[in-house]
């Protein structure tokens, strides 16, 4: 049996054994969870997916989210009914408007693209997002959301969590926050701010009685009256949605609290998103929730028109933890998948961290591996540009990485781990000539063992419900030998991102080495 035949079937055996032992569990799961059943558990995406925007045109939902530092960014999502959600593109592959997205200078950690506006409009969809360094903001537009997108006009000024109107008379708006919620026109060609058209401040949320955080605009038009949706996070209280209307676009508005509730996770209001309806004309509301080092995940509620004000939640006015699919008869899609790295192109869920270094990346030097070769020298994995990355998901997953590392050098850091500001990793290195696995925590050293050969598994679990992740190295992939301290994930605000599933290789005393990734295998389990 030939080298490449035998490394698939045992590619191939290996991933076989992680799906039934995901299986076995995932059967033992509530009913509720969100395995293509009738109903669906919040969150209804236990990952980090923020900042959400939602349209429907036709029987398609598509959803857009804020990666920042990552690229692609600007994730398009798409689903059938609300609850299973598919990466199906990327707004933009790089942002070349500093020499810090290319980590040169410093860095864009928690900056970059944010809080984004997805709308239909005229056969074209149409994304607006603004990026905190270089203050600047873009809108872009596509006829195939999954293909290519082109930027339509650049701004220089940061429009904060601002959202688009494509308005019935044809006038298009910009809704936007500089402390006060504000209405610009834009041009005809969209390419700016229209000269005389209106540019006003229209709420004022301290003058309103609303002290402490006020951002977030969702603005949209229902039965001839015009709709603000702002996040309110009193002093002391928790983040509550609110919602502003007014018969004309710059006011007066009136305003309503239509969520504040925690979805019992003490401290913690579910809050920041939009509205959508459904072909049979139901309505819902999908906003996000703040969940530990898992990051900011999606809720799902219903949305009741009362008066004339979209009520979110419950006839109690909360968020249901379980509730009927909105629409029936479609499978869970996975968000995050594993990966053979047999293909031209990587999945749709990888993500660099910062822009990539394209010349030092490969899929086909040695097809069926990932490449990754060292470039400049760093001190940390804060400076590797080619980190390449998923997302975690709750309430507990796993992720193995097979890697042939017969071609490291010494000072070389390669492996997988939990990517965040405070990350806690397993890799493997070079001292003296002899290979190491080393498990640190915040770059700081808990455990270690030989490696006496050069291909090495690499495994970590992750439990959201603790926010603890576990490390194990295997020498043949059967038998897991754990290695260091229980790491303790966090969330702040350095990257304001959840815990990624990160592969690395950077050198800290000199370029040149190199790793071969076979295989990333990943599976998780539902909340019990």
């Amino acid at each position: 049996m030939n080298k490449k035949k035998n490394k698939h079937i045992r590619r191939s055996l290996f991933a076989i054994r992680c799906w039934l032992a995901g299986l076995m569990v995932a059967l033992a799961q509530s009913s509720g969870a969100n395995d293509g059943g009738g109903t669906f558990t919040n969150p209804v995406i236990y990952a980090d997916v923020p900042d959400p925007d939602v349209i429907r045109v036709g029987s398609d939902f598509y959803m857009v989210s804020t990666t920042m530092h990552l690229m692609p960014g600007a994730p398009i999502m798409k689903s059938k009914d609300l609850v299973g959600w598919e990466i199906i593109g990327y707004v933009f592959d790089e942002v070349k408007d500093s020499p810090l997205y290319d980590l040169e200078g410093g860095n864009v950690y928690g900056q970059g693209q944010w809080a984004s506006s997805l709308r239909y409009h005229g056969g074209k969809f149409y994304v607006f997002f603004a990026t905190n360094r270089p203050q600047k903001s873009y809108l872009y537009a596509a006829e195939n959301p999954a293909g290519k997108w082109e930027k339509v006009a650049e701004f220089d000024r940061n429009y904060h969590d601002a959202s688009l109107l494509f308005d019935d008379d044809g006038k298009v708006y910009l809704s936007y926050v500089e402390k006060q919620v504000k209405i610009a026109e834009l041009r005809g060609d969209l390419a700016g701010v229209k000269a005389d058209g209106l540019r006003a401040s229209v709420i004022d949320g301290e003058a309103q009685g609303y002290r402490g955080l006020f951002e977030g605009t969702h603005l949209c038009r229902y039965n001839g009256k015009y709709y603000i949706f702002i996040i309110w996070w009193p002093r002391g209280g928790i983040r509550t949605q609110l919602c502003f209307r007014s018969e004309r676009i710059a006011g007066p508005y009136e305003s309503k609290v239509i969520l504040s509730d925690t979805l019992d996770l003490y401290g913690c209001g579910v809050a920041q998103g939009c509205i959508v309806d459904t072909e049979d004309g139901r309505w819902f509301g999908l906003l996000f929730q703040d969940h530990g080092a898992v990051g900011r995940a999606p809720v799902l509620t219903p949305c009741r028109w009362i008066d004339g004000w979209p009520m979110l939640g419950d006839e109690n006015g909360k968020a249901p933890r379980v509730m009927e699919k909105p629409v029936q008869g479609y499978a869970a899609a996975p968000l995050v998948a594993s990966d053979s790295f047999d293909a031209a192109a990587l999945g749709l869920g990888w993500q660099w961290n910062h822009n990539p270094d394209n010349a030092l990346w490969s899929l086909t030097e040695r097809p069926g591996y990932l490449r990754l070769k060292t470039g400049k020298v760093v001190k940390s994995i804060f400076d590797a540009r080619n980190t390449l990355s998923q997302r975690a998901e709750g309430e507990r997953c796993s992720a193995v990485v097979a890697m042939d590392v017969s071609h490291i050098r010494s000072g070389d850091v390669a492996g997988i781990g939990a990517f965040c500001a405070e990350p806690g990793l397993i890799s493997v290195i070079v001292e003296n000539g002899k290979k190491f696995i080393v498990m640190t925590d915040r770059g700081s050293e808990k455990g270690r063992a030989a490696l006496p050969q050069s291909t090495v598994y690499l495994r970590m679990d992750c439990d959201f419900g603790t926010d603890k992740a576990t490390f194990y190295y295997s020498l043949d992939s059967e038998r897991w030998t754990p290695l260091g301290a229980e790491f303790r994930m966090i969330y702040n605000l350095v990257h304001f991102m959840g815990n990624r599933i990160a592969i690395y290789s950077y050198a800290t005393q000199r370029a040149g080495g190199y790793v071969d990734v076979d295989f990333f295998s990943y599976s998780k389990t539902a909340k019990q």
